[in-house]
C-alpha cells in the first residue's frame, strides 16, 4: 500500500464483532494486503478500529479463490494474519454487497472464502433483517484442553473451516480473557493458532452463553464460527437428535445456529454497515 494512496472504506459489525471493509472489486487497489497495513487499520486508537479486515474482491482477481462464486471475502485478523473463515464477517460482507446494489438479495449468494464456498440468504430486500449463512459441515476432532485461571479444562476440538477449542465452564464472570493456551502446550495441534470458546449452559437446554478469544484478534464481542462450534460441541455432548437449533448469547448480542440432518451448520443473525468514507493512507 503506497503512502499516498486514497481508498474507500466501510465499517460494519455482526453482534458487535466489527470489521473494516475495503471495496476492491478488481483487485487493483489493495492487491495482497500487507499485514502491517491491516493491523494499523484495525488499531482502535491509531486506525479506524476493528477486529479484522474484509477485502471485497471478485474471485477472478484472487489466484487461490475457489471456483463457483463471483465474490471473494479476503479476510484478515486484527493482527494482519490470514483466516480461513469468519461467520460474522461474511454477513457484513453480504450486507454491504446488497446495500451497494451489486447483488440481488432475492437470490442466494455464493461467497468464496479460504474455507470454501459459503451460501448466504437474506431476509426481505437485503437492507435489513437477519442474514443466514450455510457454514458447511463441521469436524469434531476429539478433545483437547485449555487453561483458565491456572486450571486445566477439557475442551472439544471443532473445526468450522477454522479451528476451535470449546470448553464448558460453570460461569463466564472472568477477567478479560488472555491467551488460553499456556507455554508448554502442544502447539502442533494448532500450528496457526486456535479460537477458544468458553461456554456456559443456560436454564433453557437449547440456549448457551459464550465468550471467545480469537487467534489474531484477542477477546471479541462475538465470533460467528465460534458460536457454530459451541452449538455443535453442546449438541454432541448432549447427544441431541438433528435437526437441532441453539440460541447462543454473546456479549454483543444473540445468534441462532441450526445443525441440520444433512450435517450442515446454518448460522443466522444480524449484520450492519454503520459508516462509509475514504481516506489517504499515511501510515
Amino acid at each position: 500500500m503506497a503512502a499516498s494512496t486514497r481508498f474507500a472504506w466501510a465499517k460494519g459489525h455482526g453482534t458487535e464483532n466489527d470489521f473494516v471493509l475495503l471495496p476492491d472489486p478488481d483487485g487493483s487497489v489493495h492487491g495482497a494486503l500487507d499485514p502491517g497495513f491491516v493491523a494499523a487499520l484495525c488499531h482502535r486508537r491509531r486506525g479506524i478500529g476493528a477486529d479484522g479486515v474484509l477485502r471485497v474482491v471478485r474471485s477472478s482477481a484472487v489466484a487461490d479463490a475457489p471456483d463457483g462464486a463471483e465474490w471473494f471475502m479476503d479476510y484478515r485478523n486484527g493482527d494482519g494474519s490470514l483466516s480461513q473463515m469468519c461467520g460474522n464477517g461474511i454477513r457484513v460482507f453480504a450486507r454491504w454487497l446488497a446495500e451497494e446494489g451489486v447483488v440481488d438479495p432475492a437470490v442466494p449468494l455464493a461467497v468464496g472464502t479460504r474455507g470454501g464456498i459459503k451460501v448466504v440468504s437474506y431476509e426481505g430486500d437485503g437492507r435489513g433483517g437477519d442474514i443466514t449463512v450455510d457454514m458447511g459441515v463441521p469436524e469434531l476432532l476429539g478433545t483437547t484442553w485449555v487453561e483458565i485461571a491456572g486450571r486445566r479444562v477439557e475442551a472439544r476440538h471443532v473445526d468450522m473451516g477454522n479451528p476451535h477449542a470449546v470448553a464448558l465452564v460453570d460461569g463466564l464472570d472472568l477477567d478479560a480473557l488472555g491467551p488460553l493456551l499456556p507455554p508448554g502446550y502442544d502447539h502442533a495441534l494448532y500450528p496457526e493458532g486456535v479460537n477458544v470458546e468458553l461456554v456456559q449452559r443456560a436454564d433453557d437446554r437449547r440456549r448457551v452463553r459464550m465468550r471467545v478469544h480469537e487467534r489474531g484478534s484477542g477477546e471479541t464481542r462475538s465470533c460467528g464460527t465460534g458460536v457454530c462450534a459451541a452449538a455443535v460441541a453442546e449438541a454432541a455432548s448432549a447427544g441431541a437428535t438433528r435437526p437441532v437449533t441453539y440460541h447462543v448469547d454473546v456479549p454483543g448480542g444473540g445468534l441462532q445456529v441450526t445443525w441440520r440432518t444433512d450435517d450442515h451448520v446454518v448460522l443466522t443473525g444480524p449484520a450492519m454497515v454503520v459508516a462509509r468514507g475514504d481516506m489517504a493512507w499515511t501510515g
